[in-house]
Protein backbone atom coordinates (compact mmCIF):
# COMPACT_ATOMS: atom_id res chain seq x y z
CA UNK A 1 0.00 0.00 0.00
CA UNK A 2 1.18 3.64 -0.74
CA UNK A 3 2.85 5.45 2.66
CA UNK A 4 0.79 8.12 0.84
CA UNK A 5 -2.73 7.08 1.96
CA UNK A 6 -4.07 8.01 5.21
CA UNK A 7 -4.12 4.90 7.78
CA UNK A 8 -7.51 6.14 8.32
CA UNK A 9 -8.92 6.29 4.81
CA UNK A 10 -11.65 3.57 5.05
CA UNK A 11 -12.24 1.77 7.69
CA UNK A 12 -15.72 -0.04 8.82
CA UNK A 13 -17.29 1.10 12.26
CA UNK A 14 -16.98 -0.73 15.39
CA UNK A 15 -20.83 -2.20 15.54
CA UNK A 16 -22.01 -3.79 18.51
CA UNK A 17 -23.31 -7.62 18.45
CA UNK A 18 -21.54 -7.45 14.68
CA UNK A 19 -18.25 -6.68 14.25
CA UNK A 20 -16.56 -9.69 16.23
CA UNK A 21 -13.47 -11.31 15.28
CA UNK A 22 -15.62 -13.53 13.40
CA UNK A 23 -16.94 -10.63 11.10
CA UNK A 24 -13.46 -8.93 11.36
CA UNK A 25 -11.62 -11.90 9.21
CA UNK A 26 -14.38 -12.20 7.16
CA UNK A 27 -14.35 -8.78 5.88
CA UNK A 28 -10.33 -9.35 5.86
CA UNK A 29 -10.82 -11.74 2.73
CA UNK A 30 -12.66 -8.92 1.00
CA UNK A 31 -9.79 -6.15 1.77
CA UNK A 32 -6.08 -5.93 2.97
CA UNK A 33 -5.84 -2.77 3.88
CA UNK A 34 -9.30 -1.44 5.00
CA UNK A 35 -9.29 -0.46 8.98
CA UNK A 36 -11.36 -2.86 10.87
CA UNK A 37 -12.63 -2.08 14.50
CA UNK A 38 -13.92 -3.98 17.55
CA UNK A 39 -17.15 -4.06 18.99
CA UNK A 40 -16.67 -1.42 21.47
CA UNK A 41 -15.95 -2.92 24.97
CA UNK A 42 -16.10 -0.96 27.88
CA UNK A 43 -13.01 -0.62 30.47
CA UNK A 44 -14.23 -2.48 32.98
CA UNK A 45 -15.21 -5.77 31.30
CA UNK A 46 -11.41 -5.49 30.05
CA UNK A 47 -9.93 -4.86 33.55
CA UNK A 48 -12.45 -6.98 35.71
CA UNK A 49 -13.67 -9.60 33.14
CA UNK A 50 -12.63 -12.03 30.89
CA UNK A 51 -9.96 -10.37 29.02
CA UNK A 52 -9.00 -12.93 26.31
CA UNK A 53 -12.45 -13.05 24.89
CA UNK A 54 -12.57 -9.44 24.92
CA UNK A 55 -9.29 -9.09 23.47
CA UNK A 56 -8.20 -11.85 21.31
CA UNK A 57 -8.04 -11.36 17.93
CA UNK A 58 -6.67 -13.04 14.07
CA UNK A 59 -3.31 -11.99 13.20
CA UNK A 60 -5.30 -12.19 9.38
CA UNK A 61 -7.35 -8.93 11.04
CA UNK A 62 -4.19 -6.18 10.93
CA UNK A 63 -4.83 -3.44 10.60
CA UNK A 64 -7.61 -3.47 13.54
CA UNK A 65 -8.27 -0.73 16.45
CA UNK A 66 -9.77 -1.23 19.50
CA UNK A 67 -12.57 0.66 20.31
CA UNK A 68 -13.44 1.35 24.38
CA UNK A 69 -15.94 2.36 26.19
CA UNK A 70 -15.01 4.34 29.86
CA UNK A 71 -14.47 7.90 30.85
CA UNK A 72 -12.18 6.88 33.66
CA UNK A 73 -8.47 8.25 32.33
CA UNK A 74 -6.40 5.80 34.32
CA UNK A 75 -9.04 2.99 33.37
CA UNK A 76 -8.22 4.01 29.81
CA UNK A 77 -4.26 4.21 30.29
CA UNK A 78 -4.86 0.64 31.76
CA UNK A 79 -6.47 -0.98 28.40
CA UNK A 80 -4.62 1.13 26.42
CA UNK A 81 -1.69 -0.37 27.92
CA UNK A 82 -3.22 -3.98 27.23
CA UNK A 83 -4.37 -3.74 23.78
CA UNK A 84 -1.03 -2.19 23.01
CA UNK A 85 -0.06 -5.50 24.22
CA UNK A 86 -2.35 -7.70 22.48
CA UNK A 87 -1.05 -5.89 19.44
CA UNK A 88 -4.02 -3.59 18.54
CA UNK A 89 -2.96 -1.05 15.53
CA UNK A 90 -4.70 1.61 17.01
CA UNK A 91 -6.88 2.33 20.30
CA UNK A 92 -10.19 4.28 20.14
CA UNK A 93 -12.18 6.10 22.30
CA UNK A 94 -16.31 5.82 22.02
CA UNK A 95 -17.75 9.38 22.56
CA UNK A 96 -20.32 8.33 20.28
CA UNK A 97 -22.86 5.72 20.89
CA UNK A 98 -26.77 7.08 22.78
CA UNK A 99 -27.72 4.22 24.45
CA UNK A 100 -28.92 4.75 27.79
CA UNK A 101 -26.85 2.08 28.99
CA UNK A 102 -24.09 3.95 27.78
CA UNK A 103 -25.00 6.99 29.26
CA UNK A 104 -25.71 5.26 32.74
CA UNK A 105 -21.70 4.43 32.96
CA UNK A 106 -21.32 8.04 31.94
CA UNK A 107 -19.33 7.58 28.76
CA UNK A 108 -20.46 7.47 24.49
CA UNK A 109 -22.04 10.72 23.22
CA UNK A 110 -22.60 11.87 26.73
CA UNK A 111 -18.66 13.06 26.93
CA UNK A 112 -19.19 15.71 24.56
CA UNK A 113 -20.24 17.64 26.94
CA UNK A 114 -17.32 17.25 28.68
CA UNK A 115 -14.44 17.65 26.69
CA UNK A 116 -12.18 18.65 29.47
CA UNK A 117 -12.76 14.83 30.93
CA UNK A 118 -12.43 12.93 27.54
CA UNK A 119 -9.32 15.71 27.09
CA UNK A 120 -7.91 14.01 29.79
CA UNK A 121 -8.24 10.16 28.85
CA UNK A 122 -7.01 11.08 25.81
CA UNK A 123 -3.27 12.38 27.18
CA UNK A 124 -3.58 9.51 29.79
CA UNK A 125 -3.83 6.91 27.12
CA UNK A 126 -1.46 8.95 24.72
CA UNK A 127 1.09 8.71 27.73
CA UNK A 128 0.84 5.27 27.85
CA UNK A 129 0.97 3.34 24.59
CA UNK A 130 3.19 4.43 21.54
CA UNK A 131 0.28 3.32 19.08
CA UNK A 132 -2.38 5.88 17.81
CA UNK A 133 -4.90 7.11 19.90
CA UNK A 134 -8.19 8.27 18.42
CA UNK A 135 -12.42 9.20 18.85
CA UNK A 136 -14.96 8.76 17.22
CA UNK A 137 -17.66 11.05 18.31
CA UNK A 138 -20.85 13.07 16.93
CA UNK A 139 -21.63 16.57 15.32
CA UNK A 140 -23.32 17.40 18.57
CA UNK A 141 -25.72 15.71 21.16
CA UNK A 142 -29.55 16.32 21.58
CA UNK A 143 -30.61 20.11 20.56
CA UNK A 144 -27.10 21.49 20.27
CA UNK A 145 -26.21 22.52 16.20
CA UNK A 146 -23.88 24.76 16.66
CA UNK A 147 -20.90 24.23 14.74
CA UNK A 148 -18.84 25.60 17.53
CA UNK A 149 -19.72 23.26 19.57
CA UNK A 150 -18.22 20.19 17.58
CA UNK A 151 -15.37 22.65 17.20
CA UNK A 152 -14.63 23.26 20.98
CA UNK A 153 -14.56 19.73 21.30
CA UNK A 154 -11.68 18.94 18.53
CA UNK A 155 -10.09 21.85 19.59
CA UNK A 156 -9.68 20.76 23.23
CA UNK A 157 -9.17 17.01 22.70
CA UNK A 158 -6.78 17.35 19.97
CA UNK A 159 -4.56 19.99 22.28
CA UNK A 160 -4.56 16.77 24.65
CA UNK A 161 -2.73 15.07 21.97
CA UNK A 162 -5.30 13.37 20.08
CA UNK A 163 -4.42 13.50 16.05
CA UNK A 164 -7.09 11.37 14.51
CA UNK A 165 -11.07 12.18 15.14
CA UNK A 166 -13.65 9.77 13.35
CA UNK A 167 -16.84 11.80 13.01
CA UNK A 168 -20.10 10.54 12.74
CA UNK A 169 -21.99 13.20 10.55
CA UNK A 170 -25.50 13.02 12.89
CA UNK A 171 -26.19 14.52 15.97
CA UNK A 172 -26.69 12.31 19.07
CA UNK A 173 -30.24 12.53 20.67
CA UNK A 174 -29.73 11.35 24.25
CA UNK A 175 -33.04 11.38 25.44
CA UNK A 176 -36.69 10.29 23.28
CA UNK A 177 -34.58 7.74 20.36
CA UNK A 178 -33.22 4.63 20.79
CA UNK A 179 -30.09 3.63 19.53
CA UNK A 180 -31.16 2.51 15.99
CA UNK A 181 -33.26 5.88 15.96
CA UNK A 182 -30.46 7.27 16.78
CA UNK A 183 -28.36 6.09 13.29
CA UNK A 184 -31.65 7.30 11.60
CA UNK A 185 -32.71 10.31 12.49
CA UNK A 186 -30.89 12.84 13.45
CA UNK A 187 -30.29 14.81 9.91
CA UNK A 188 -26.65 14.10 8.20
CA UNK A 189 -24.80 17.19 8.14
CA UNK A 190 -21.81 16.23 6.10
CA UNK A 191 -20.80 19.62 5.92
CA UNK A 192 -19.79 20.67 9.48
CA UNK A 193 -17.44 17.65 9.22
CA UNK A 194 -15.85 18.94 6.03
CA UNK A 195 -15.58 22.56 7.76
CA UNK A 196 -13.76 20.58 10.54
CA UNK A 197 -11.05 19.28 8.35
CA UNK A 198 -10.52 22.87 6.86
CA UNK A 199 -9.91 24.24 10.27
CA UNK A 200 -8.16 21.79 11.56
CA UNK A 201 -5.79 21.07 8.32
CA UNK A 202 -3.11 19.41 10.69
CA UNK A 203 -5.46 16.64 11.96
CA UNK A 204 -6.72 13.52 10.45
CA UNK A 205 -10.58 13.71 9.90
CA UNK A 206 -12.47 10.84 8.94
CA UNK A 207 -16.53 10.95 8.04
CA UNK A 208 -19.37 8.29 9.11
CA UNK A 209 -22.80 8.43 8.43
CA UNK A 210 -25.23 7.46 5.94
CA UNK A 211 -22.68 6.59 3.06
CA UNK A 212 -22.71 3.53 1.28
CA UNK A 213 -22.15 3.43 -2.53
CA UNK A 214 -17.97 3.82 -4.22
CA UNK A 215 -19.08 6.97 -5.78
CA UNK A 216 -20.46 8.77 -2.44
CA UNK A 217 -17.41 6.94 -0.64
CA UNK A 218 -14.96 8.92 -3.57
CA UNK A 219 -16.89 11.87 -2.96
CA UNK A 220 -16.33 12.62 0.64
CA UNK A 221 -12.62 11.67 -0.02
CA UNK A 222 -12.47 15.11 -2.23
CA UNK A 223 -13.15 16.51 1.58
CA UNK A 224 -11.90 14.98 4.44
CA UNK A 225 -9.10 12.24 5.19
CA UNK A 226 -11.20 9.10 5.28
CA UNK A 227 -14.83 7.29 5.65
CA UNK A 228 -16.01 4.62 7.94
CA UNK A 229 -18.40 2.63 6.40
CA UNK A 230 -20.87 0.97 9.04
CA UNK A 231 -24.16 -1.23 8.36
CA UNK A 232 -23.22 -0.97 4.39
CA UNK A 233 -20.23 -2.76 4.64
CA UNK A 234 -22.13 -5.47 6.86
CA UNK A 235 -24.85 -6.04 4.78
CA UNK A 236 -23.29 -5.68 1.27
CA UNK A 237 -19.79 -7.06 2.32
CA UNK A 238 -18.95 -7.64 -1.45
CA UNK A 239 -18.37 -3.99 -2.03
CA UNK A 240 -15.52 -4.36 -0.28
CA UNK A 241 -13.72 -6.47 -2.45
CA UNK A 242 -13.10 -3.66 -4.89
CA UNK A 243 -12.01 -1.33 -2.70
CA UNK A 244 -8.21 -1.85 -2.38
CA UNK A 245 -8.26 -1.17 -6.03
CA UNK A 246 -10.48 1.55 -6.14
CA UNK A 247 -9.00 3.58 -2.69
CA UNK A 248 -5.23 2.16 -2.13
CA UNK A 249 -4.13 1.80 -5.74
CA UNK A 250 -3.71 -1.90 -5.51
CA UNK A 251 -3.59 -3.56 -8.81
CA UNK A 252 -5.98 -6.32 -8.10
CA UNK A 253 -8.45 -7.38 -5.24
CA UNK A 254 -7.65 -10.02 -2.78
CA UNK A 255 -10.21 -11.99 -4.04
CA UNK A 256 -11.11 -13.23 -7.83
CA UNK A 257 -15.15 -14.14 -7.07
CA UNK A 258 -17.67 -14.82 -4.40
CA UNK A 259 -17.10 -18.39 -5.13
CA UNK A 260 -13.07 -17.59 -3.76
CA UNK A 261 -14.29 -16.26 -0.67
CA UNK A 262 -16.95 -18.55 0.40
CA UNK A 263 -14.38 -21.75 -0.12
CA UNK A 264 -12.11 -19.50 2.38
CA UNK A 265 -14.24 -18.85 4.33
CA UNK A 266 -15.51 -23.10 4.56
CA UNK A 267 -11.49 -23.22 6.11
CA UNK A 268 -12.17 -20.64 8.66
CA UNK A 269 -15.45 -22.17 9.59
CA UNK A 270 -13.83 -26.21 9.71
CA UNK A 271 -10.73 -24.59 12.04
CA UNK A 272 -13.83 -23.35 14.29
CA UNK A 273 -15.56 -26.59 14.79
CA UNK A 274 -12.03 -28.21 14.74
CA UNK A 275 -11.62 -25.97 17.99
CA UNK A 276 -14.40 -27.04 19.26
CA UNK A 277 -16.56 -23.57 18.26
CA UNK A 278 -20.33 -23.85 16.36
CA UNK A 279 -20.24 -22.53 13.14
CA UNK A 280 -23.66 -20.67 12.96
CA UNK A 281 -21.14 -18.07 15.62
CA UNK A 282 -19.26 -17.03 12.75
CA UNK A 283 -21.34 -17.79 9.57
CA UNK A 284 -24.54 -14.90 10.70
CA UNK A 285 -21.80 -12.20 9.32
CA UNK A 286 -21.27 -13.91 6.01
CA UNK A 287 -25.10 -14.10 5.25
CA UNK A 288 -24.84 -10.80 2.77
CA UNK A 289 -22.04 -13.00 0.21
CA UNK A 290 -24.30 -13.27 -2.30
CA UNK A 291 -26.53 -10.07 -1.73
CA UNK A 292 -28.26 -8.66 -5.04
CA UNK A 293 -27.58 -11.82 -7.23
CA UNK A 294 -30.44 -14.38 -7.64
CA UNK A 295 -30.46 -17.48 -5.70
CA UNK A 296 -29.04 -15.12 -2.68
CA UNK A 297 -32.13 -15.28 -0.93
CA UNK A 298 -32.34 -19.30 -1.37
CA UNK A 299 -28.72 -19.44 -0.25
CA UNK A 300 -29.10 -17.52 3.03
CA UNK A 301 -32.37 -19.53 4.03
CA UNK A 302 -30.10 -23.10 3.57
CA UNK A 303 -27.63 -21.52 5.85
CA UNK A 304 -29.86 -20.18 8.72
CA UNK A 305 -32.05 -23.69 8.79
CA UNK A 306 -31.51 -24.34 12.40
CA UNK A 307 -32.04 -28.25 11.03
CA UNK A 308 -28.58 -28.21 9.86
CA UNK A 309 -26.84 -26.29 12.67
CA UNK A 310 -24.88 -29.99 13.12
CA UNK A 311 -23.57 -30.55 9.64
CA UNK A 312 -19.98 -29.96 8.79
CA UNK A 313 -20.15 -26.64 7.21
CA UNK A 314 -19.25 -27.99 3.95
CA UNK A 315 -21.92 -30.40 3.88
CA UNK A 316 -24.19 -27.05 4.26
CA UNK A 317 -22.60 -25.74 2.00
CA UNK A 318 -22.94 -27.75 -1.07
CA UNK A 319 -26.93 -27.34 0.00
CA UNK A 320 -26.95 -23.64 -0.08
CA UNK A 321 -24.92 -23.70 -3.16
CA UNK A 322 -27.35 -26.45 -4.90
CA UNK A 323 -30.41 -24.18 -3.66
CA UNK A 324 -28.80 -20.83 -4.55
CA UNK A 325 -27.97 -22.22 -7.99
CA UNK A 326 -31.65 -23.83 -8.59
CA UNK A 327 -33.03 -20.50 -7.73
CA UNK A 328 -30.90 -18.62 -9.88
CA UNK A 329 -31.90 -21.21 -13.00
CA UNK A 330 -35.85 -20.46 -12.05
CA UNK A 331 -34.94 -16.76 -12.19
CA UNK A 332 -33.49 -16.86 -15.03
CA UNK A 333 -36.31 -18.64 -16.94
CA UNK A 334 -39.26 -16.83 -15.39
CA UNK A 335 -38.02 -13.31 -13.64
CA UNK A 336 -40.81 -12.40 -12.09
CA UNK A 337 -40.96 -15.55 -9.40
CA UNK A 338 -39.94 -15.71 -5.89
CA UNK A 339 -38.96 -18.70 -4.41
CA UNK A 340 -41.17 -18.85 -1.06
CA UNK A 341 -39.56 -18.34 2.29
CA UNK A 342 -39.96 -21.26 4.55
CA UNK A 343 -42.60 -21.40 7.48
CA UNK A 344 -41.38 -20.82 10.82
CA UNK A 345 -41.36 -23.96 12.95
Amino acid sequence: MSPTFSPWRLSVAPMLDWTDRHCRYFHRLLTRHTLLYTEMVTTGAILHGDQPRHLDFNAEEHPVALQLGGSEPADLAACARLAEQWGYDEVNLNCGCPSERVQRGAFGACLMAEPGLVADGVKAMRDAVAIPVTVKHRIGIDKIERYEFVRDFVGQVADAGCEVFIVHARNAWLQGLSPKENRDIPPLRYELVHRLKREFPHLAIAINGGIKSDEEIAEQLAHVDGVMIGRQAYHEPWQMAQWDQRFFGQAQSPVASREEVEDRWLDYLDRQVAAGRPWPQAMRHALGLWNGLPGARRWRQVWSDHKLKGLAPREVAKLATEARLQAAEIASQHPAFQAPAPVAP
